[in-house]
């Protein structure tokens, strides 16, 4: 991405966020936002955004 960085508050369901927090204690991720920056990016190069 390579862009200024913006701040952006998002509500999820708890399910959601303890299945994120797994994927932190495994190791996979090293934070909530480091997770969603991949997921979004990740969704994003599918449907040919970036």
């Amino acid at each position: 991405m390579g862009q200024k960085s913006v701040v952006v508050n998002v509500r999820l369901p708890e399910e959601v966020l303890s299945w994120i927090d797994s994927l932190i204690e495994r190791g996979i991720y090293n934070s909530r936002a480091e997770a969603l920056r991949d997921f979004l990016r990740q969704g994003l190069q599918e449907e040919g955004i970036l």
